[in-house]
């Protein structure tokens, strides 16, 4: 257990083993913990507009079969995303075979809400698909460290944080 065998970063929330070490999870569990109580707020600790997240969305039905509609939905978001005027949703359907059914665009509002209905494709397996909706050829994560929707946000000091693609369940029957 002696030597340098794992570099902490807890700045960056990174480690790096450079070997089996107990540190190395330790230091993992530690960066892990202080990821998330700086994302419990979503808000920024050193000033400026906190990062504004896409709002949730819904899916209407959670189950369908191929033939019927299943409408996506979301509200406005609580904050500011500033989406602009000729904002788009992505829209995606993975079936349980992890083929693509489903890949188009839609309008969205300057606030992130959206509707869109699309009509479950014949091909479609049966099993749980994936749907996702995440706003278009923008960078909604806010993964970067800045908010690339606000003008001049790169003067803007943001909390960095990380975030997973966010999917609903959608039960495909026969």
């Amino acid at each position: 257990m002696g030597g340098d065998r794992c570099t902490c970063d807890t700045d960056a929330m990174a480690f790096h083993p450079k070997d089996g070490d107990r540190r190395c999870a330790i230091c993992a569990t530690v960066g892990a913990l202080v990821l998330v109580a700086s994302m419990a707020g979503c808000s920024s600790t050193t000033g400026g507009e906190p990062p504004c997240f896409p709002p949730a969305y819904s899916l209407t039905p959670t189950e369908a079969k191929p033939g019927q509609s299943v409408t996506v939905a979301a509200p406005d978001a609580d904050c500011n995303p500033r989406y602009g005027k000729n904002a788009r949703i992505q829209v995606s359907v993975t079936d349980a075979t992890g083929a693509e059914v489903v890949t188009t665009t839609s309008a969205m509002n300057d606030a992130g809400g959206f509707t869109y209905t699309f009509v479950v494709p014949a091909r479609t397996a049966v099993g749980d698909a994936a749907v996702t909706a995440v706003p278009y050829n923008i960078d909604w994560c806010d993964d970067t460290g800045r908010n690339n929707r606000v003008a001049g946000a790169r003067d803007v000091p943001f909390v960095q944080v990380s975030c997973a693609m966010p999917a609903k369940p959608l039960a495909i029957t026969h």
